[in-house]
């Protein structure tokens, strides 16, 4: 699941995020869904009961429920703001817990100088206590605005180097923490194989 975090009218997290998924298509190893927060559209959280308990009332968090739960790996596309992350993410995010639970997250930031990485290093403390996994390889995109043109995103090569690394990391990272996702009590008799390499289709 790639997430587009920005929802600013004329954000650059949209034609980021599009360049992304063409390369995680590529790269073969995954099933993409993409979801934009802008189309998202939760609202401030408006559910009255922590979401720990899964007790969802609104049909937006249940929707968004189960398109998490389906997803076996996570991309945050974010911009930085302010040496932080958006609202939208850390709403999004609190919407759900277990949901998240052992999961592997990577992260293609965006920004000035710092490419984002601030923001990152925030969202890092966030994941982490929903027990989902940060790889280590990332894409970070300075001054992004000089690699669009015409709404579209054209990355250079290291960053194109970035992105296989972090997907390579993210498949590997996706295996070994499948078994943990089966709920305690349960026998690993039905939990999908194993990819045998980056051609495998086994994770999203």
């Amino acid at each position: 699941m790639i997430v587009v975090g920005s929802t600013r009218p004329g954000r650059a997290g949209l034609p980021i995020s599009q360049w992304f998924v063409e390369r995680a298509r590529a790269h073969g190893g995954f099933d993409i869904i993409l979801v934009d927060l802008a189309e998202l559209d939760l609202p401030l959280l408006d559910e009255p009961n922590i979401p720990r308990l899964q007790q969802y009332t609104q049909h937006h968090t249940k929707e968004w429920s189960a398109t998490v739960e389906a997803s076996d790996a996570v991309v945050f596309v974010t911009p930085e703001y302010n040496f932080g992350y958006p609202a939208t993410i850390k709403n999004a995010i609190d919407y759900l817990h277990q949901e998240w639970h052992h999961k592997p997250v990577g992260f293609v930031s965006y920004g000035g100088v710092a490419a984002g990485t601030r923001a990152v290093q925030q969202l890092k403390q966030v994941v982490t206590t929903l027990r989902m996994l940060p790889v280590f390889e990332g894409v970070n995109i300075p001054w992004h605005p000089q690699f669009i043109a015409d709404g579209q995103f054209r990355g250079t090569e290291v960053m194109e180097q970035a992105v296989t690394a972090m997907l390579d990391e993210l498949l590997r990272a996706e295996t070994a923490l499948r078994p943990m996702r089966i709920p305690a009590g349960q026998s690993g008799a039905g939990l999908p194989a194993a990819p045998s390499g980056s051609s495998s289709s086994a994770a999203r």
